[in-house]
């Protein structure tokens, strides 16, 4: 009886379960970015890179089935929007490696900070996509709690800028500040562009519980 219970069985909408693996690859790219904040090795560079490549693909088929797909459980133009401000995230997490190699900059704690608190952040997103469906109140907390870490990333950027700008010593000194200032930049974005996923998934929900 268990295939005739399965028949009737409620099935996720195919949108909300291509956004959920986007947002699943996102939460992965974020938690290698801090091991790689840890230990900046070529391995765990090449898992973020392999994490924005499936993340990337997860889109594409999204794409191709609102294209194809007349009614849809929530607006298209909201679904669109999530899922790039989600791509965002990760597309961010992958450019910050590219760029701390290319300037041979090594982590600080700044970096990790910052890079902590956008997988907190990342994880809040993708609980707020699995809710979304079935509990979309429990969506709008994990909505909130994403902006506040967004919040606190900024506040991190900012005072990483304070300390890096802080009495420079040489030609050297600014450079690496300069060097830098860019780094913390590509975080700040993908924090930019969580929020702004955040704040798509608080209008989808009241626009679906109106």
């Amino acid at each position: 009886m268990s295939w005739l219970r399965n028949l009737f069985k409620k099935q996720p909408d195919k949108f909300i379960a291509l956004l959920i693996q986007q947002a699943e690859w996102t939460l992965k790219g974020l938690e290698d970015l801090g091991a790689y904040m840890k230990n900046p090795t070529e391995e765990i560079a090449e898992r973020i890179t392999l994490a924005e490549k499936e993340a990337d693909e997860v889109r594409r088929i999204l794409i191709e089935e609102l294209n194809r797909t007349f009614v849809t459980p929530i607006d298209r133009e909201d679904i669109y929007a999530l899922s790039r401000a989600i791509d965002d995230v990760l597309d961010y997490a992958y450019t910050t490696v590219g760029e701390m190699d290319i300037l041979e900059v090594e982590p600080n704690d700044y970096l990790r900070r910052m890079t902590s608190l956008l997988t907190d952040a990342a994880r809040e997103i993708l609980l707020g996509v699995q809710r979304l469906s079935d509990h979309p109140g429990v969506t709008q907390d994990h909505a909130v709690r994403a902006k506040a870490l967004e919040n606190r990333v900024e506040w991190v950027y900012r005072e990483a800028l304070a300390d890096l700008f802080h009495q420079p010593q040489d030609m050297d000194h600014i450079m690496e500040i300069l060097k830098l200032r860019e780094i913390y930049r590509h975080l700040s974005n993908a924090a930019d562009r969580g929020d702004e996923a955040a704040n798509i998934l608080s209008d989808i929900v009241v626009k679906t519980t109106w």
